[in-house]
């Protein structure tokens, strides 16, 4: 054991529950959040820095965390999001030939506190049955009434709109400037990974702020637009939703993940609900309703659409499910080129099931464009 000395800590939930832990390294610190878990067995890293993430205690459910190390190119944005880790064993050596630096060092340049030791399996187990709640992770053991009134302070992440808090300060742009198409991409949280795929394409993006008009967005004259993935609750992002309308009416491709999902359908006068305790995880199981084909998918997400309202909406098609509770997890518009999933496309957690999605949306830009050409 590389400390021999470390901390006591505990989680503490909304409810009162308490699990005990230690904490990472020798440090002492405290870290509030709403708690949820994540049932992948690798790409923590990813996990760590994807925007959606921001404002919550992730619970880890693979019982061995660190043992690959960090890369400083396996990364969805500038820094660690999430609010702080939770995990059974945590691995201060690491074996990986392209490894830079351990967990420990990843975590400590990113500050982020992190405890260890607590028995992730009855946690998760309880989580699943009483739902994700706000929680405070800390070394104040003997301090656990303070800890309390702290907690009840921390608003509840239904009604919080986080993009803000995430999303680019300025426009910029990624990919090749010589590139056949143009994409105006809405950031409220969008990973790095979305960018590459959209690039790697064909595409030359300029991604703007959580709160641009539309005016903002058609002024590059893009091809086509994207609104991304991010977290919080949708229905605060009255700016995205206005935004997302006025990019429905034009004739120009419309692609969301996740958060962006939930944008278009708020856009289409669908309803959102915060779920009991979300789906985050690489083994997803969703049914492509327009094929009759499985994809195994990376998703990360605490809220979804309401789907009584999609199928009584007369210019939406549902057009994925997710397997284990039938919430809605794709969508696209009868009489526009829109279209959205609920999860991650561009995560490629080993499976590539979801990959025809950038691909579709192409061949939309394609047709859009080919089409404006020859009027």
């Amino acid at each position: 054991m590389k400390y021999q000395s470390r901390k006591k800590a505990l989680l503490l939930l909304a409810d009162g529950t308490i699990f005990y832990g230690k904490s990472v390294g020798d440090k002492e610190g405290t870290a509030f959040g709403e708690v949820c878990f994540n049932t992948g067995m690798t790409g923590y890293q990813e996990i760590f820095t994807d925007p959606s993430y921001f404002g919550q205690l992730m619970v880890t459910t693979n019982a061995h965390i660190g043992n690959y190390g960090t890369n400083s190119e396996e990364v969805e944005s500038e820094s660690i999001k999430i609010a702080g880790l939770i995990c059974r064993n945590f691995s201060y050596e690491y074996s990986r030939p392209v490894a830079d630096a351990s967990l420990e060092e990843f975590l400590n340049k990113n500050e982020l506190f992190a405890i260890s030791d607590v028995d992730t399996r009855a946690l998760v187990s309880y989580i699943r049955d009483n739902g994700a709640m706000n929680a405070v992770i800390s070394t104040r053991v003997n301090d656990i009434e303070g800890l309390k009134k702290e907690l009840k302070k921390v608003p509840s992440m239904e009604g919080l709109e986080l993009a803000g808090k995430v999303s680019t300060k300025e426009p910029y742009y990624f990919g090749d400037e010589d590139a056949a198409y143009r994409i105006s991409a809405l950031d409220i949280g969008i990973k790095k990974n979305i960018l590459r795929n959209l690039a790697k394409r064909g595409a030359y993006i300029k991604v703007f702020p959580f709160n641009s008009s539309f005016e903002e967005l058609s002024t590059w004259n893009p091809d086509a637009y994207f609104i991304s993935n991010g977290p919080g609750d949708p229905e605060p992002l009255s700016e995205a939703i206005a935004t997302a309308k006025e990019i429905i009416k034009t004739d120009k491709p419309l692609f969301g993940i996740c958060l962006g999902h939930q944008v278009i359908a708020l856009a289409n006068g669908v309803s959102t609900y915060k779920m009991h305790n979300g789906h985050r995880g690489i083994n997803h199981p969703i049914l492509n309703l327009l094929t009759g084909k499985g994809e195994i998918t990376s998703q990360n997400h605490g809220f979804a659409i309401n789907k009584e309202e999609t199928e009584a909406n007369d210019n939406l098609e549902i057009t994925h499910v997710h397997l284990n509770d039938k919430t809605v997890a794709g969508i696209r518009m009868k009489n526009r080129d829109v279209f959205s999933v609920q999860y991650h496309p561009e995560a490629s957690p080993g499976p590539h099931d979801a990959d025809y999605l950038f691909d579709d949306f192409f061949q939309l830009i394609e047709k859009t464009t080919k089409q404006k050409a020859e009027v």
